[in-house]
């Protein structure tokens, strides 16, 4: 009897063991996972955790001091397109299209829900990222540049509008007219040389 309950008390203290190496294991990999976030896996997880449909915001606030409060529509490689929303509501009739470079963004105000949405793991998919998720900022903007749509450009230190005449590797030709105005040579006052480092909003 006495080898017996030796050999439970060992297995016992070995069980715990096993157990207490396993928490420890599993605490190391989430923290090994935590640490590989990007803002952009965040606000994914967010997004991806409201149901479809359902309508939410995040407050970002962008290197030039902009507070924004936005609805995350597409994500890009290294930009997201959102609803900008009024202050007061949500209501469609107040929103606006912008594209947010990721580099831009200074902070991003979340509640303590959404902080928690936004650590959740991302389900594996089939190994197909979705083709959004591979376009970097130069192809969106080369796409409303062929579309000849009239933007602004917000800027750290002020605000361009125009129509994009071009957009190279690292930059993009505005060519600057009045509000309301088509793009012709004779309404065009200026062209401005702006690199995508500067860009930080696009608003539509």
């Amino acid at each position: 009897m006495r080898w017996d309950k030796l050999f439970d008390d060992l297995e016992s203290q070995l069980e715990q063991e096993l157990s207490a190496e396993e928490v420890d294991l599993e605490a190391e990999e989430e923290r090994m996972r935590l640490g590989r976030l990007a803002v952009r896996d965040r606000l994914i997880a967010l997004h991806n955790s409201v149901s479809p449909g359902c309508d939410y915001r995040v407050r970002v606030t962008l290197g030039s001091g902009l507070r924004l409060a936005v609805h995350p529509v597409t994500f890009g490689r290294d930009w997201f397109s959102a609803d900008v929303l009024a202050d007061d509501a949500a209501r469609p009739d107040t929103r606006a299209r912008c594209i947010l470079p990721l580099s831009a963004i200074a902070g991003i105000g979340l509640s303590p829900a959404q902080v928690a949405a936004s650590l959740v793991p991302e389900e594996r998919d089939d190994g197909h990222p979705a083709l959004s998720s591979r376009l970097g900022l130069p192809f969106v903007l080369r796409d409303l540049c062929r579309r000849r749509c009239p933007l602004d450009i917000v800027l750290a230190h002020g605000e361009l509008h125009g129509t994009l005449d071009r957009v190279g590797r690292d930059h993009l030709d505005l060519a600057m007219h009045e509000r309301g105005a088509a793009r012709r040579e004779s309404a065009v006052r200026e062209y401005r040389l702006v690199p995508l480092s500067a860009l930080q909003l696009v608003r539509l």
